[in-house]
């Protein structure tokens, strides 16, 4: 079987996800790998046979996307150029990481596609959703990425096509400790922002992990640090909580590595409050911003011992093997 694997790499994890998911496919054919996307640090340690700008969405320094930059790093005209010119057509099977040109290659062309994502989860019908509605942020998920066949990963299996997180490798092999620090990935905040929140926070030591920076430095009790993949893994599993955007895959592995968790949710990333409606279920608290009048709220946090306590098992192959089996049993049955 010929598969084309595409890969959204905005952002870190889709990519880190398909670390874990490209060896299990290359147990069952023969696979091309897709990358579109231009705000990614993790790099694929696979061939990548075609590389496209894609569409990007780029993130503020208040705790949002920035629409202004998105819209001007973006090309219309390159956008349609690379969908017209993608090669799904060639290919059994495309599987679909939230990735757009692939995607409306496929509808364009007539072929079929398999959404294998967290997004491709959040419209199922068990899943927590915001109490607020976003059109626009509703349009984006829905559409941004469009596949004929929809399964998903999520923090709990709302449905029989949503599977537990996939959980790297590196982070399961990570020796789980408790020192005297706490983590932080908040890339949708300038660093001067959260120094001038966290320094507040008298007696913690907050090590930060910024976009922002080449260069480590120190304010007060805030640590900075630049972005370094094994670093920020250390650092995770030997602190005391991880403070993060409402994310998936950082979220993910905290609750894995036992960590108590507090998450931010972007704003104008409707995904993102998807996933603090879950997480809050979960009794993860949820800050609407990083802001003075939330401090106490932060406080109560490091005070409070308590974390969720999930099972996140390693069953990618199984996973793999199930979305080959349907889909062939699907095209079989399209042919009587």
């Amino acid at each position: 079987m010929k598969i084309l694997y595409a890969i959204q790499s905005t952002g870190n994890g889709h990519s880190s996800r398909a670390k874990e998911i490209l060896p299990k496919l290359l147990n069952r054919g023969q696979v091309d790998v897709l990358v579109s996307g231009t705000q990614a640090e993790i790099i694929l340690p696979y061939k990548i046979k075609y590389i496209y700008r894609g569409l990007s969405f780029y993130f503020g320094k208040n705790g949002g996307i920035d629409y202004y930059k998105t819209i001007k790093n973006n090309s219309l005209f390159n956008l349609i150029k690379e969908i017209r010119n993608c090669p799904v057509e060639k290919y059994d099977l495309v599987i679909n990481d939230f990735e757009p040109i692939s995607a409306w290659a496929c509808q364009l062309k007539g072929v079929k596609s398999v959404s294998l994502s967290h997004q491709g989860s959040l419209f199922f019908k068990n899943v927590p959703k915001p109490f607020h509605i976003d059109l626009i942020g509703h349009f984006i998920l829905k559409y941004y990425a469009r596949c004929h066949f929809n399964y998903g990963f999520h923090f709990k299996k709302y449905d029989a096509k949503i599977y537990t997180p996939i959980i790297r490798s590196d982070i399961r092999l990570l020796k789980r400790t408790e020192k005297d620090h706490y983590t932080v990935y908040l890339p949708a905040y300038s660093d001067e922002n959260i120094i001038k929140i966290l320094s507040k926070i008298k007696g913690v030591k907050w090590k930060v992990f910024s976009k922002n920076t080449k260069e480590y430095y120190q304010k007060k009790n805030v640590y900075i640090n630049p972005i370094d993949s094994e670093k920020f893994e250390k650092s995770m599993a030997s602190c005391k909580g991880v403070l993060c955007g409402a994310g998936f895959e950082t979220p993910a592995e905290a609750i894995y590595l036992k960590k108590k968790l507090l998450v931010i949710p972007m704003k104008n990333q409707y995904e993102q409050h998807f996933n603090a409606a879950a997480l809050s279920d979960l009794g993860v608290p949820v800050l609407k911003s990083l802001k003075k009048k939330n401090i106490v709220l932060i406080k109560n946090w490091i005070d409070n011992p308590d974390k969720v306590q999930l099972q996140f098992p390693n069953e990618t192959q199984q996973v793999v093997d199930k979305i080959l089996y349907d889909y062939i049993t699907q095209k079989r049955l399209a042919l009587i």
